[in-house]
């Protein structure tokens, strides 16, 4: 599904796929796997902030946020995404992430942020350090920190640990974990995309576990 395919009510769509089978100790040396991804991500989210502080003022005066910098803040987080859902965030693939910002439909986790024709011009003035308060939170106890990431912790660290350490010993990823670990990236990125001004549709306190997003047209009825 592309962007411009995702449901109004819906701008933020994250679908995964457990991959399997899944290598028994792989996970203990991608923390050095990942280092590549890491370097490179440094420099975008760099990128990252300086392209949503410009897209704030496009935003205040015109109530567009530019294409060409949606697509670029989309990139990002996708990458990031694929980078948390092969390491420490999921564990769920071994996959290597490929060093993209495109949409990577082959991949078995993807993001898609519906791009908005209008955005409000008072909402971006109060998203990121009011409205979304109650949600950082929530996010502090999900990734052990404020900031929409993965790389603290928190209780994501703490379950993706123990999908790891069941995947050593039985060669099989919890699939109830599973869905309980996509589901809170899913609330993180519902709110990364929220406090990085991509979308005005408030994300909701709701934990949508499961690979699929549960409206997803590709469901059976």
């Amino acid at each position: 599904m592309s962007p411009a395919a995702a449901a109004p009510d819906r701008p933020v769509r994250v679908t995964t796929r457990l991959d399997a089978p899944l290598s028994r100790w792989l996970w203990l040396v991608k923390w050095i796997l990942v280092i590549p991804h890491w370097v490179v991500l440094f420099f975008l989210w760099i990128a990252f902030t300086v392209v949503t502080v410009i897209a704030f003022f496009a935003i205040l005066f015109t109530e567009r946020y530019p294409r060409a910098l949606f697509d670029f803040n989309l990139g990002v987080l996708r990458w990031s995404w694929r980078v948390a859902y092969y390491s420490y965030g999921a564990l769920a693939t071994d996959r290597y992430p490929p060093f993209s910002l495109g949409e990577e439909p082959g991949y078995p986790a993807r993001l898609d942020v519906a791009y908005p024709e209008r955005l409000s011009r008072g909402l971006v003035l109060v998203k990121w350090w009011l409205l979304a308060v109650p949600h950082y939170l929530v996010i502090c106890f999900f990734v052990g920190s404020w900031r929409t990431d993965w790389w603290s912790g928190g209780l994501v660290g703490v379950l993706t640990l123990i999908a790891a350490v069941v995947l050593a010993f039985t060669a099989k990823y919890p699939r109830d974990l599973f869905d309980l670990i996509t589901g809170l990236n899913r609330w993180v990125l519902r709110v990364a995309a929220y406090v990085t001004l991509m979308t005005d549709a408030y994300p909701p306190f709701r934990l949508d576990m499961g690979g699929d997003e549960p409206d997803d047209p590709r469901l059976p009825s």
